[in-house]
């Protein structure tokens, strides 16, 4: 798979760009501020339905349009697909070969994509949402059932939300609309839980391996563990054993929406004890794992992003990150840098010869 063309209307510093794609390395080189980012969210957008950095579609609209449009081809084997996105008044409408998707999910993990750019690291420092989020994106490009149901989970959660915030005293609750919900969230909650707990299992000797090569084999011990109220608990019956207490919060206390996947370097936590080169590895070697699952799962290669990492990681890293790209370990790149020369030397050493595309001002040219 690969993206032969990339068209933009009015998304984000762009009032119109054109860009064709020659190769498999796509380097946007230019000074900060001048749209490199952006044209890797757009991309992202044509993948994943959103872009990569959060926020509301309307945020990506430029400053004084009404709407925006992304238009991409892509080259599947001897097929080519065109995929659009466009945003208008409050409305977003995703198509493939003009015709509209009913639901986004159905797009989700045609077109995979790894992304790879500086807030990366809030995988490791941040709270358990960040970590959910990455994970539950992962599993929705390999399993269409997974995002399913992870919406429909989503979905009862509200609902019995709302249920409790109506009626403070348990005794005055809808018991039969509650069992409804409670047995919906216990069916969608029982696959999701499996499905991360495998892919837990799955990866974690992935981590490893690519931890170990990225800091040279040092004598390192990464571990990532899947944290779950489900590991132990009878859903069912917490849920019942709860009510008086979640009632009185307005709120569900207890369910896979308090998952976390916690990171640890010689079994305690990354986020403590790392220093901050450890935790910069084990967060590559996590996006390396997320490239090899897809990979994998779709006998093809998915698109990489790399968003300013030269300027985020030490030399070591660097290094041992080009000699992968050196061996065709990934399939097409698109890499944003403030510092050209930086780039064409680290590329060169690479014996990589990229497609350079300088941009700045809302506008991209090929050098």
């Amino acid at each position: 798979m690969r993206l032969d063309n990339l068209h933009l209307v009015n998304f984000k510093s762009y009032a119109q760009a054109d860009v064709t794609f020659r190769g498999q390395m796509h380097c946007f080189l230019g000074p900060n501020g001048g749209g490199k980012t952006n044209l890797l969210e757009a991309i992202h957008f044509l993948s994943l339905t959103r872009g990569f950095s959060g926020g509301s579609d309307s945020e990506f609209v430029r400053h004084g349009a009404d709407h925006f449009h992304i238009r991409g081809k892509f080259l599947m084997g001897n097929a080519a697909k065109e995929v659009a996105v466009s945003y208008s008044h409050d409305r977003k409408k995703v198509s493939e070969d003009g015709k509209d998707y009913s639901r986004f999910s159905e797009h989700i993990g045609k077109y995979p994509v790894v992304m790879v750019a500086p807030a990366d690291i809030e995988l490791v420092w941040d709270g358990g949402e960040v970590r959910r989020k990455f994970f539950d994106t992962l599993l929705a490009q390999l399993d269409r059932a997974y995002l399913e149901q992870l919406g429909i989970y989503h979905r009862y959660l509200r609902q019995r939300n709302s249920l409790l915030r109506m009626q403070t005293v348990p005794m005055q609750i809808d018991r039969e609309l509650l069992a409804t919900y409670d047995e919906g969230l216990v069916r969608s909650a029982a696959f999701i839980h499996a499905r991360r707990g495998e892919l837990v299992r799955q990866i974690a000797p992935q981590v490893i391996a690519h931890y170990k090569y990225l800091v040279d084999g040092n004598e390192e011990s990464p571990g990532i563990e899947y944290s779950s109220q489900l590991n132990e608990l009878d859903f069912g019956k917490e849920l019942n054993l709860r009510l008086e207490r979640d009632a009185a919060l307005g709120r569900t206390t207890v369910g896979i929406h308090r998952d976390d996947f916690v990171f640890t370097l010689r079994g305690h936590p990354m986020k403590s004890y790392g220093s901050q080169g450890q935790q910069k590895s084990f967060l590559i070697a996590i996006k390396l794992c997320e490239f090899d699952c897809l990979t994998a799962h779709n006998v093809f290669k998915p698109l990489l992003l790399l968003d300013d990492i030269f300027d985020k990681l030490d030399d070591q890293r660097i290094v041992q990150l080009m000699k992968l790209i050196s061996r065709g370990t990934f399939g097409q790149i698109f890499i944003t840098d403030a510092r050209p020369a930086r780039s064409m030397e680290l590329l060169e050493k690479a014996l990589v010869e990229p497609q350079i595309m300088r941009v700045e001002g809302g506008s991209v040219s090929v050098a």
